[in-house]
């Protein structure tokens, strides 16, 4: 039995759908294209002033990584899976992925404490 009819809801309001799935996207976009997000950032490091010149090509580069996952329909329909997953987790622990994320590594890092100290 289903004692809580909101998990099966797996509908979503326009603030996730235009926002927090965009967000999402981005996140992960900019992890995939982490070469180019590294070159350009470093361009932008060395150029101060006359980064806008001297960096169109890192980023072009970059414009093109990111708006290839950006209009990706798979990777949009990813993206959505995974943030309502996240969602269904929070309902039903009550803890945003964030937090949960943190406990555990405090918990692999005290683990990994332990560990050491045991030798």
């Amino acid at each position: 039995l289903n004692t809580h009819p909101w998990l099966s809801d797996r509908t979503l309001r326009h603030v996730e759908m235009d926002v927090l799935i965009p967000k999402k996207m981005r996140e992960k976009g900019q992890v995939l294209c982490s070469e180019h997000v590294n070159a350009f950032s470093e361009c932008c490091k060395s150029s101060s002033v006359f980064m806008v010149f001297k960096c169109r090509k890192e980023n072009t580069a970059l414009k093109t990584c990111l708006t290839s996952y950006y209009r990706d329909p798979e990777f949009y329909d990813m993206c959505k899976r995974e943030y309502l997953q996240e969602k269904e987790d929070f309902q039903i622990r009550g803890i945003p992925l964030k937090l949960r994320k943190q406990q555990q590594a405090a918990a692999a890092a005290a683990a990994g404490g332990n560990q050491e100290a045991g030798h």
